[in-house]
């Protein structure tokens, strides 16, 4: 994270009030008080000074009854608590390489970039993480020393027993990727991602991307 930025907003509950809207996107004031169990005037003050500093600001949700919510979100400025990668410096060495070398050339250097990755995540990964969960919880811990914010998940048996196919499916969330911007300007990130966790995890994966302002979650479906 950006000590400097951290610096600046001091209290760490503001911290903790960021990183849960990264996590979870747009909250109410209630929401957040319940997230955290603070009372509710207690987070509001805290979401009005971090929207007088530029970290937050809101929208409203309609409501099916009454006057639409209010909720927080991230601004731009908030997202520099998070890891961006060199982002400047990529879209200028890509850009270079399509003006210097066609329209297809930057696709083909995301290709290489992408396997050789694959083959040093392949190295990483542990030879005791035979099984799958294993693995995905090997994978999750490199991609955050690259600074993803992820963590994997596995769905619950119901209540009543009963295996439901897909029920106890395993998947890896993520709130926050440095590659966001690359993956806007150059779509087929996306794949090769996939890809990428196919052949480290050795299972079959389905990506799905979730985006709006101030809020970013890719979930990865494994098996």
């Amino acid at each position: 994270m950006n000590l400097k930025l951290i610096r600046e907003i001091g209290r760490t509950q503001r911290l903790d009030i960021l990183t849960a809207l990264k996590r979870r996107g747009p909250m109410t004031v209630r929401e957040l008080a319940a997230c955290f169990q603070m009372s509710y005037m207690g987070i509001k003050q805290h979401c009005l000074d971090l929207e007088k500093e530029g970290y937050l600001d809101t929208w409203r949700r309609p409501s099916r009854a009454g006057r639409p919510e209010m909720l927080y979100r991230l601004t731009d400025r908030a997202l520099g608590f998070f890891p961006g990668g060199q982002h400047a410096l990529s879209l200028e060495v890509l850009d270079a390489v399509q003006q210097m070398y066609g329209p297809a050339a930057p696709t083909k250097m995301l290709f290489g970039i992408f396997a050789h990755r694959t083959e040093a995540w392949r190295k990483k990964m542990p030879a005791a993480a035979v099984g799958l969960e294993e693995r995905a919880e090997c994978l999750v811990g490199m991609r955050e020393e690259e600074g993803f914010m992820s963590e994997v998940q596995r769905e619950e048996t119901p209540a009543d027993g009963r295996e439901v196919a897909g029920s106890r499916a395993l998947r890896i969330v993520e709130y926050h990727s440095p590659m966001e911007e690359l993956l806007r300007r150059f779509p087929i990130l996306a794949r090769l991602e996939r890809e990428m966790f196919e052949r480290v995890l050795g299972c079959a994966v389905r990506r799905e991307e979730e985006t709006q302002p101030g809020f970013y979650r890719c979930t990865f479906y494994l098996g």
